[in-house]
């Protein structure tokens, strides 16, 4: 452990993107994965999507047309590492980082490690499957929406947790609808993922509403599906299958 604390600057920093309704404070640090990632010796980089935590939180839907773009931002603010949660080497616009995303998180980490895969060393995509290469639903959304607006049926009971989960006293449901309701993005190809060449780990909950994700492993040139024992989509940040399978993919 003493000698990874003292070589930290060979080490890409982590940069976590949470998912919807969530924030890097009480989806990563409430979680117990921060420190356990600074106890292997890594920088990890804050960061909270738009409309969610500390960021901007416009009303707007078309503000979170590309919420990818955040993701690049935050990636070349940190090129002087002054706000990483650990720091102790500056971290270069040029160096790779490691990422982990979950659920909208993943999803929009996806959409910037196709764009750009040059930027990242290692990649974990928790809580998404094979529903990545299908067109948007809008009736999906519209679930979320009526759980979040107080709209949802008695007996759906996802709705109603994303609806008190969206409604937490940290967040703006305004600016979550808008984020729910913003334009989509085309599906993705499995074309574009082949041509990814990070590694790339994929762990889903056997309970998950998003499985399966066999087809979303199978798409990378390198990547291993983790599936989590007894895990659904909720539970999936603070699993100690999942923990243990990050840090053990991080570490390797």
């Amino acid at each position: 452990m003493t000698a990874l604390r003292e070589t930290p600057s060979h080490r890409p920093p982590v940069l976590l993107v949470h998912g919807w309704a969530g924030s890097f404070d009480r989806t990563w640090v409430r979680g117990g994965l921060v420190d356990l990632l600074r106890d292997t010796g890594r920088d990890v980089l804050a960061f909270d999507l738009p409309g969610h935590g500390t960021a901007a939180k416009s009303h707007d839907p078309a503000d979170y047309a590309d919420l990818a773009s955040s993701v690049f931002a935050r990636l070349d603010a940190s090129s002087g590492a002054t706000d990483a949660v650990t720091s102790s080497a500056a971290n270069t616009r040029t160096q790779p980082v490691d990422a982990i995303g979950f659920s909208l998180g993943a999803i929009t980490l996806l959409a910037a490690v196709v764009r750009a895969p040059e930027r990242f060393n290692r990649v974990v995509l928790a809580g998404i499957g094979d529903g990545v290469f299908l067109p948007h639903d809008p009736r999906r959304t519209e679930k979320i929406l009526a759980g979040l607006e107080g709209r949802a049926a008695p007996d759906d009971l996802t709705a109603r947790i994303f609806g008190k989960i969206g409604n937490e006293a940290h967040n703006d449901p305004l600016a979550l609808a808008a984020v729910l309701r913003r334009p989509r993005q085309e599906p993705f190809t499995k074309d574009q993922l082949a041509a990814v060449t990070c590694e790339m780990l994929i762990a889903i909950g056997d309970k998950d509403f998003s499985q399966p994700a066999t087809q979303l492993a199978a798409a990378f040139r390198r990547a291993r599906l983790k599936t989590l024992t007894g895990v659904d989509h909720f539970r999936t940040p603070e699993s100690f299958d999942f923990i243990d399978a990050v840090l053990d993919f991080l570490e390797s």
